[in-house]
């Protein structure tokens, strides 16, 4: 027969002789020891532990942003409907090139960092454009000790220079020529209304996450007023006034 010719008590035999009887002897299979199972147990462990670390530290980063966004969105501080209207999904600001009234170029992006208050119109401002800028200005100054991180923008959406009569009305704000259609591409009226008839918010991470209703009266200013204190309220944990420097 072919196969292995040793017996029991062969081996049996062979492990019992002395180490210089068994010199002489084939070699045999050597069975290694296999690692306790606590070390394996124990080093599952630690990669485990390390994963939860590393994943707790991107969650205390995150948490003051998620938390404000969480306290606005979903329980609704003092039990009260926002004004605006809440838009889903949120736009980032584009990628556009914008013009300051003296003909200097910046990206519209440079914005972000604040709160944005934003209404669009041509240079020419009629009567509700003057009106839209008035009323912007009131809403920023009835913030009080927080109206610093809130900038009241007026994008302009035509090739009209403003009169020079508006100029001191206008030293607080940001004024800058942007594209109408580029512009139209990224802010949108509510249904059956103008682009120009809105006042539109943006927040510091550069969204545009609410829009105002159409034609504002008194009441609706108090309102958006209430808006505007509630995200600044929640966001005051990560948010403050003035843009980050730029490494």
């Amino acid at each position: 027969m072919s196969g292995s010719k040793s017996s029991p008590a062969a081996c049996a035999h062979a492990a019992n002789l002395p180490p210089e009887a068994r010199a002489g002897q084939p070699l045999g299979l050597a069975v290694h020891a296999m690692p306790e199972a606590g070390v394996t147990v124990a080093t599952l462990q630690r990669a485990r532990h390390g994963r939860w670390q590393m994943l707790s530290v991107l969650l205390v980063c995150a948490a003051p942003v998620i938390a404000s966004y969480f306290t606005y969105y979903v329980i609704r501080p003092e039990g009260r409907r926002n004004h605006g209207e809440l838009i889903d999904p949120q736009r980032r600001i584009p990628d556009l090139l914008a013009t300051t009234l003296d003909g200097a170029t910046l990206p519209l992006n440079s914005l972000k960092g604040q709160w944005l208050l934003v209404s669009v119109a041509g240079g020419a401002c009629d009567a509700p454009c003057q009106r839209q800028l008035y009323l912007q200005r009131q809403l920023r100054e009835s913030l009080g000790k927080e109206k610093d991180r809130l900038d009241w923008v007026w994008l302009i959406n035509d090739s009209a220079s403003p009169a020079q009569a508006l100029a001191p009305a206008l030293r607080k704000a940001t004024v800058l020529r942007v594209d109408g259609a580029a512009l139209a591409a990224w802010l949108a009226p509510a249904p059956g209304h103008r682009l120009t008839e809105h006042l539109y918010l943006i927040d510091p991470m550069g969204h545009w996450m609410m829009r105002f209703p159409a034609a504002l009266d008194a009441a609706g200013a108090a309102r958006a007023r209430r808006d505007l204190e509630r995200l600044l309220r929640a966001s005051s944990s990560w948010d403050e006034a003035g843009r980050p420097e730029k490494p």
